[in-house]
């Protein structure tokens, strides 16, 4: 099989035009603009923008509404004579598969290396200011889901762009928005980033180099699970996500409280490059830039891709299941992004020559933790699983919108899906970050159009369910009833 990719990597020329067609696609959709005297990329402006506005208009939604999503998710409020497919609990576990794992452990590490310590701040800054964003389009993905006869869900961006804006009169621009979408989300089905590194934290520890043969034991093992549908991703999911969270956050944890005498200085090395004038407005904008790009991989707010996972939720209030989603960029950017770059910083692996990816943060973890490289390179091949299994979710509902719902549609999709992870391992680390970058936000154009369009209906939505909750209209379930365990039955 991997001698189907072998003739795009036999030779420098054929090199040479992969990295020609990769640095079009990147210079295109990263285009620079001058601001205040230095470089700064649309698109990041673009990507910045509504996750500040929609803040503000909504109140700080993010903040207020923080204890009420926690409620949400421990079921207290939950009806399970609602329609969808998995519990809120579920959505939310499938969801953060997809971006908890190499976005904290490599994000972080190179957007140090690219950005320096700094970029670490804005990371956290621009996950804070990403709930909101990831609340609106959840809100939507539910709101404009379409419920199938034998009770399967389709939702996402292709959904609530092209319904969404048909209610409002707008069919048309609502049809070209859900097209547009879909059209730049195909190439999502490239999942390489995950293959990538997972290969290169393996590499490291093994000593095997081998990326075709790795490709092609993760293609098929990630085959297993995907052809059971969202019902075999969820499961999976919510078992592997919290157990692997966990194992990595408590080693993080550990390292850091062994470097408490170091935290102060580290947190002021952040700020301070962050946030250094001496170094002018362009060193600034650099760390905000690299924050950015990595905070969007990390959170994927914006991209709506993980609105195709909350819209198979049980529930019947779609501000609800925004809540819950809320909770994603807290989670996986807030909290276990910042833990990463203070692990990278106290231990000093940041400015240790050679390390740029990855290895940064294996590095970290086993100068405290020796042998902990091993621990965190199946950690790093269980993250990345996880991801690459639940993209193959939210990637066959695109596809099912663009190709149609056939078997032989549905067939195809896995193959080509399956098929397309095999050379991942073979790029290097800025051709893979370069090709994701761009198709994730080129995903987040159309997306962020329509949710500026929809946002007076969002602010609605909102009025009416928490005058709702207040009233007891929407009554809460006995706390012994609320369970994690009971919301998963």
């Amino acid at each position: 099989m991997a001698s189907l990719f072998m003739p795009l990597f036999s030779g420098r020329a054929e090199a040479s035009i992969i990295d020609q067609m990769i640095n079009g696609l990147s210079s295109t959709v990263f285009y620079e603009i001058s601001l205040f005297g230095s470089d700064i990329e649309l698109i990041v402006i673009w990507m910045a923008l509504p996750m500040l506005f929609l803040t503000f208009y909504f109140g700080f939604i993010n903040l207020r509404s923080f204890p009420l999503a926690a409620r949400i998710l421990r079921g207290r409020y939950r009806d399970d004579t609602s329609p969808g497919e998995v519990t809120q609990f579920q959505a939310l576990s499938t969801a953060l598969s997809g971006t908890v794992g190499l976005g904290n452990i490599a994000g972080v590490a190179i957007a140090i290396a690219m950005g320096g310590p700094g970029a670490a701040l804005w990371m956290t800054v621009i996950g804070f200011f990403a709930m909101t964003l990831k609340f609106a389009e959840c809100t939507l993905g539910v709101k404009y889901r379409t419920i199938h006869k034998d009770g399967t869900v389709s939702g996402g961006p292709m959904h609530y762009l092209g319904r969404g804006l048909a209610a409002r009169g707008w069919k048309k621009l609502g049809f070209v928005l859900a097209w547009s979408y879909a059209l730049f989300a195909i190439p999502s089905l490239l999942q390489i980033a995950q293959v990538n590194q997972s290969y290169s934290q393996f590499s490291a520890v093994t000593g095997v180099d081998a990326p075709w043969t790795f490709g092609i034991i993760l293609a098929l093992l990630v085959g297993i699970v995907i052809i059971g549908g969202i019902n075999q991703i969820a499961r999976v999911t919510v078992r592997l996500v919290p157990l692997m969270a966990v194992l990595y956050v408590g080693a993080a944890l550990f390292i850091i409280l062994s470097h408490a005498a170091e935290i102060p200085a580290a947190i002021a090395l952040i700020f301070n490059e962050a946030l250094r004038p001496e170094a002018g407005i362009g060193a600034i904008i650099g760390a905000f830039v690299w924050g950015m790009r990595r905070a969007v991989y990390s959170t994927e707010a914006g991209l709506g891709s993980a609105t195709i996972a909350h819209a198979a939720a049980r529930t019947r209030e779609p501000v609800s299941e925004g809540m819950v989603a809320l909770l994603e960029p807290f989670i996986d950017t807030v909290l276990i992004s910042s833990m990463t770059a203070l692990v990278i910083i106290v231990t000093g692996a940041w400015q240790v020559e050679g390390l740029s990816d990855i290895q940064m943060t294996s590095w970290a973890f086993n100068s405290v933790i020796d042998g902990f490289d091993i621990v965190l390179a199946v950690a790093v091949v269980l993250f990345a699983y996880s991801t690459i299994i639940s993209w193959g979710y939210y990637s066959s509902k695109i596809w099912a919108f663009v190709f149609g719902t056939s078997k032989t549609s549905s067939h195809l999709f896995k193959a080509v899906y399956i098929i397309a992870l095999i050379p991942g391992g073979v790029f290097t680390v800025s051709q893979v970050f370069d090709i994701m970058d761009s198709f994730f936000f080129l995903m987040a154009v159309p997306n962020v159009i329509g949710i500026y369009i929809m946002a007076s209906e969002l602010k609605r939505d909102i009025r009416s369910y928490k005058k709702r909750i207040k009233s007891g209209e929407i009554a809460m379930v006995p706390r012994g009833e609320s369970t994690l365990a009971a919301v998963e039955k």
